[in-house]
Parts: C-alpha cells; sequence; structure tokens
C-alpha cells in the first residue's frame, strides 16, 4: 500500500489565498506563495481549506485556485484540497470538481453546524470517499465543527480503502494514540502550538499555517523526530512558540498569517475577506517582534 507519505507528503501547510486590496484572488500572489512554500521545504500543499478561507471562495474560484497551484507545484509537491461542506451533495460534487482541476488527494472536514450524528457522519464520509479515486484525509476540528469525529467513527471510516489520514485538531493525543494503534490511519497535527508532541506520539506529519512562513523549520522538526534526536527536535519548536503564538493565539489565524506573509514581501497584500478583518496595530506588532525573534530563510 502506497505511504501516506507519498499521498499527502509530511510537512504541508494549510495555504492562504493571497488576494488584492479589492478582495479578488491575487494570481501573481498565489505564484509566489506557492514557489516560496516549495522552497522552504514544504511537500504538500492544502488549498482552498479553512486558512484559505474557503466559507468565502466561490466553487469556480476554488477550482481555479487548485488548478493554479497544481500547475506551479507540478511533482514538487502533493497538492490537497479542501472540498468538505456541511451538505454531502456539494462535497461530492466539489472533490470531483477537485479531482479535475488536478489535486492530488481530499481534505474532508467534519460537517459542521448542522450537527448530525456519528452515524450520520460517517455516512457523510464515506459518500464523499466513494465519489472520486484520490485519497482523503480527514479533519476532525471540533472547535469550528462543533462535533468531533468520535474515536468509534474514526476507527469505521478506516476500513475505507481511499481513507488515508487525519488531520487532528482535536489536541486529543490519547485518542490520537488508541486511533493510531489499532488503524492504518496516518495522522497529521492541526495545531501548531503541538507540533512536537504528535510528531513524537506518531503522526507523520504536519498541516501547519505558521509553516506559511515558517516551513523550513516544521521541516527540520520532522527530519530531527525522524531521527530521533528529541534535543534538536525540542529547540525547534521551543524556537516557534513565540510565532506559533501570535499567528494562532492573539488574532484570527489566516488573517495573521497573511499579515506575516506580505511583512515579508511574499504576498503582495494582507487583505482578508469579510467577516475576516486586518489584524489590529497591537497584534501587528507582536507579529512583527515575532518574526524578528526567528531565522527565516532569505
Amino acid at each position: 500500500m502506497t505511504s501516506a507519505a507519498h499521498l499527502f507528503g509530511t510537512n504541508l501547510v494549510a495555504m492562504v489565498t493571497p488576494m488584492e486590496p479589492d478582495g479578488s484572488i491575487s494570481q501573481s500572489g498565489v505564484g509566489s506563495l506557492v514557489d516560496h512554500l516549495l522552497s522552504t521545504g514544504c511537500d504538500g500543499i492544502v488549498v482552498a481549506g479553512t486558512t484559505g478561507e474557503s466559507p468565502t471562495l466561490t466553487e469556480a474560484e476554488t477550482n481555479n485556485l487548485i488548478r493554479t497551484v497544481a500547475a506551479r507545484a507540478g511533482d514538487r509537491a502533493r497538492v490537497i484540497a479542501g472540498i468538505g461542506t456541511n451538505d454531502t451533495a456539494s462535497s461530492v460534487r466539489r472533490a470531483r470538481e477537485a479531482e479535475a482541476a488536478g489535486a492530488d488527494a481530499l481534505l474532508l472536514v467534519c460537517p459542521y453546524y448542522n450537527k448530525p450524528t456519528q452515524a450520520g457522519v460517517t455516512a457523510h464520509c464515506l459518500a464523499i470517499a466513494d465519489a472520486t479515486e484520490l485519497p482523503v484525509m480527514l479533519y476532525d476540528v471540533p472547535p469550528r465543527a462543533g462535533i468531533a469525529i468520535e474515536r468509534a467513527t474514526l476507527i469505521e471510516l478506516a476500513g475505507h480503502p481511499r481513507i488515508r489520514a487525519v488531520k487532528d485538531a482535536k489536541g486529543d493525543l490519547f485518542e490520537a494514540m488508541t486511533v493510531m494503534a489499532g488503524t492504518s490511519l496516518a495522522y497529521y497535527c492541526g495545531i501548531d502550538e503541538l507540533n512536537l508532541p504528535y510528531l513524537a506520539a506518531g503522526a507523520v506529519g504536519v498541516v501547519s499555517v505558521v509553516g506559511n512562513v515558517a516551513a523550513k523549520h516544521n521541516a527540520d522538526l520532522i527530519g530531527a523526530i525522524q531521527d530521533s534526536d528529541l534535543e534538536s527536535a525540542r529547540a525547534i519548536q521551543y524556537s516557534l512558540l513565540g510565532l506559533a503564538d501570535a499567528i494562532m493565539g492573539t488574532a484570527q489565524g489566516a488573517a495573521m498569517a497573511k499579515t506575516a506573509l506580505a511583512e515579508l514581501g511574499i504576498i503582495p497584500h494582507p487583505t482578508v475577506r469579510l467577516p475576516l478583518l486586518e489584524p489590529a496595530p497591537a497584534n501587528r506588532d507582536h507579529l512583527t517582534q515575532a518574526l524578528k525573534a526567528i531565522a527565516l530563510p532569505a
């Protein structure tokens, strides 16, 4: 069986969607950002996920974005398309469109807001996994979805041949280890602050927001764990704590990541779409200090 690392990569970045001041997608910004991610060690790009402002992207914009990123990345990174909604029929359609646009894999969020039963979550995920030939990474994020993908549901879904991985933003390491021990599901940490403990517990990789600006650090962290060099892994994780706090702990993550990328000159503008807002001055100042505190590739 093909490994999860081959299907999805290990050092994944939840890519922001660069925008012009009028809110339209910045094609130059997309190209510049993809090149930056590839040059700093990212081997998997998550397009149109939460950090990519998926709730405010139209289906046409999403498909064009997937197509653009896939063409730019080529065979240098896997492209994982966020296609999950709380409507199964819409998610099936989006999955098929993503496959046609050149995605290598799908990111499927737990259906949000309408709070289905676990049987409903299972039926939803299976319908989407059956809709294409692409491997699927489940996205378990209770704070956003309103419900979790429970342990028994994860174990059941692991029986589907195309459901191969979990982006875990639940933060329950005991559950994660239990599922990893009992299934073939590969885990990816979806909480930047916990990358080290997840990797040490057996996660294959990360899906990182902070990786928009610090993918090289994440690559080094993953490499240190693979080399059983825990001392180096700790040092790398500790060096990122301030940046993780600035991006994920002080304001909205997508907005903060865009602000960081614009400050570094990687994308032209930090524009986000309502209801998101650009960070307040105090948050921007905190971010600037965090960026100065770590060594970023030129």
